[in-house]
């Protein structure tokens, strides 16, 4: 109340009504180790309902994460550790970022299959809870998370694939930022989640006589949901929000504000303390509170032990996992990538990112992924690798085991977002999941958090452009590059041919970004660089590279454009016009780039420039300039062969050439 109360403004009645949980989690079941935030043996806690950030925050306070109460007092302000939501890499002992709703418990699923994942290529043969990789991932949850559509999407999953290392705690308080939520939902969640495949408990603390906060209950349903390891546990907790504030408990004045000074001063005395006294804090009850740290070290140091003997049992198995955990990439992995010869016909840049894939299988353990129903489209599966799924759910097409490789979300994608980032923090391993690009919009949110927390998750989004063709204007993506392009920290990357393709691969691994491989659908030129002064695909490392040199004009192109670029470039040459191509497939690594390689590639001195890509022209006028041009599509696109709509809109050669004059002449003006 204090936190909230200084600050003037925060969300204080679910921190109070999930107090006594927190507690209980912290003290009696979670296995932590304040004195090691990192310990790979821990437990993962989860504040899926992030608003309520201090239910987290008075727990590192009270266990001895290195949170203070000069953190508490300072909470919601500039430069604190105690931000108005939980951030990874701020604070000791949170694991994830959360707030957007939803997106908690979908981190929660991600870390729970990662766990799963780990153990079996650690230590796949050890007996159930044997093994120093047996750990829980435990999550609290709002009504709001309840209500989002992700959550929907990710518990579907959770109870498909058994995840019996998961236990989600639900905060049912019947309250939200309006008021009653009944005016907005009235479903049983519990059922739903049964329906799903989870096994549930339903607790109330609210009584016939007013309210009972009975832990003990809560203690044997939470200890009854370990162990219950046939799949993820749900327990229905009613409580009531802002309780035992007098006048302001149930209502949704305590969801997200102060609860005022008098509000704070009558509850205060409801619980015994001197309304006077801000931030109180009773010597005995921190000693009592801190005790847990003891317990950690003793939890901590018999992991070590079940570690020890695990390592001395399984050298190699041990020196995966300290690369894994360091993410450092074996030696010599780059010697598994594939080369394409030169090829008119060409290939898509989506069948070229899946031969890829498949060499990289053998040697890099960590990287796995799947689709959103999408595989045979966004070719995200590795040859012979078995799918990620308890046996009796595989199927004549994919068979696999719970330890397998391939993942299927279903079609989920904002869930596979949130998921691809609980697998990122859970440890060493590094996840893709694809579909595509138009759906990224989907998963927006979810690549926005990822970006936010820089977590190595790559996105595989095909079908980039019109030039899918026949699917229409619902599936071609217009904006979404540049869209994409906005959000910091994300790296997109759209190859022009099968070998940028392979170099843009090799360069995202290397660089453990968020990153978004964007991939056509159609075939592309595979160029040939042995001869006719085209440049190796090495430079796309660098974000832009002069693909074949020139002095009068520049054309810039990317991804299935690059090739057009070219034509262009021949039929000036053949007017006597000395034409640059650069190939951008990355924007972000370009402009990271120092000065003097940039100028390198687009010299001032040259000012007559066009671009070509297949999407919105407006950004482009950062790169070629107000002499220069943009050929691209600032409308929707339409439903037919995709030569076709490319001849249509103007995303030919020939525009492209006309635009390159048009430009020399502005420049001459």
């Amino acid at each position: 109340m204090d936190s909230v109360q200084k600050v003037g403004n925060g969300h204080p009645g679910t921190a109070m009504s999930l107090a006594p949980v927190a507690y209980l989690l912290y003290q009696r079941l979670l296995r932590h180790d304040p004195a090691d935030p990192h310990w790979p043996g821990r437990d993962r806690f989860v504040l899926s309902c992030g608003h309520s950030s201090l239910t987290l925050y008075i727990q590192l306070y009270l266990s001895g994460y290195g949170v203070t109460l000069e953190d508490l007092e300072a909470y919601r302000t500039w430069g604190s550790i105690t931000p108005g939501h939980p951030e990874h890499g701020l604070t000791p002992g949170v694991e994830t970022t959360t707030g957007p709703l939803g997106q908690g418990i979908g981190n929660a699923v991600g870390m729970a299959m990662a766990a799963r994942r780990e153990r079996g290529l650690y230590d796949p043969e050890a007996e159930p809870g044997r093994s120093p990789f047996d750990h829980y991932i435990y999550a609290f949850v709002s009504d709001g998370d309840m209500e989002e559509g992700i959550s929907h999407e990710v518990a579907s999953l959770a109870g498909h694939q058994r995840l019996g290392n998961l236990i989600v705690v639900y905060d049912d308080n019947y309250i939200s930022i309006e008021d009653d939520t009944q005016i907005a939902k009235s479903e049983d969640v519990a059922a739903r989640y049964e329906a799903y495949g989870w096994h549930v408990q339903r607790l109330s603390w609210r009584t016939p006589n007013g309210y009972h906060e009975d832990v003990q209950a809560l203690y044997q349903a939470l200890l009854a949901a370990k162990e219950h390891t046939e799949a993820p546990s749900f327990i229905a907790l009613t409580t009531i929000i802002g309780w035992p504030a007098p006048h302001k408990q149930n209502t949704g004045a305590a969801h997200g504000s102060a609860l005022g000074a008098d509000e704070v001063a009558a509850t205060k005395e409801v619980l015994g303390f001197d309304p006077a006294v801000n931030f109180p804090v009773e010597d005995e009850a921190l000693a009592h509170a801190r005790q847990v740290a003891e317990r950690g070290k003793s939890l901590h140091a018999e992991w070590e032990q079940s570690f020890a003997a695990w390592s001395e049992a399984n050298a190699d198995r041990r020196a995966l996992f300290d690369r894994l955990s360091a993410r450092v990439l074996p030696d010599g992995w780059t010697d598994a990538l594939p080369s394409f010869p030169a090829d008119a016909k060409g290939m898509a840049t989506r069948k070229a990112s899946g031969t890829v894939l498949s060499a990289l299988a053998p040697v890099l353990p960590e990287l796995w992924g799947g689709s959103a129903d999408l595989a045979e489209s966004n070719l995200t599966t590795m040859d012979g690798q078995p799918s990620f799924i308890p046996v009796d759910h595989q199927t004549a097409m994919w068979r696999g085991n719970p330890y397998g490789r391939t993942l299927h979300f279903g079609i989920r994608e904002h869930g596979m977002g949130a998921i691809l980032n609980g697998i990122a923090l859970h440890g060493g391993t590094r996840p893709y999941g694809g579909t595509f690009l138009v759906f990224s919009d989907y998963m927006r949110g979810s690549v926005r958090l990822a970006c936010l927390m820089e977590l190595p998750v790559t996105y595989v989004w095909t079908h980039d452009s019109i030039g899918l063709g026949e699917d229409g204007p619902t599936h071609q993506p217009i904006e979404h590059l540049w869209a994409l392009r906005a959000i910091p920290h994300l790296e997109v990357i759209r190859p022009g041919d099968a070998n940028e393709t392979v170099v843009a691969w090799r360069t995202v691994l290397e660089r453990a970004r968020p990153a978004a491989m964007c991939l056509t659908r159609q075939a592309l030129p595979v160029f040939d660089r042995s001869s006719g002064g085209l440049a190796s695909a090495e430079g796309v490392a660098r974000g832009a590279y002069v693909l074949a040199d020139g002095s009068d004009v520049i054309l810039i192109g990317t991804g299935s454009e690059v090739s057009i670029a070219l034509e262009a470039r021949d039929q000036l040459a053949a007017e006597g016009i000395s034409a640059r191509v650069v190939s951008m497939p990355c924007v972000e690594w370009f402009n990271a780039q120092d000065d003097s390689y940039r100028r390198e590639v687009l010299p001032p001195t040259i000012r007559a420039r066009v671009s070509v890509e297949a999407g919105i022209t407006e950004p482009w006028r950062l790169f070629v300039g107000d002499a220069g041009a943009s050929i691209g599509v600032d409308h929707f696109g339409a439903s037919a062969a995709y030569q076709k709509i490319y001849q249509e809109f103007g995303i030919t050669a020939e525009r492209v050439a006309a635009a390159a004059r048009d430009s020399l002449a502005r420049v001459r003006d």
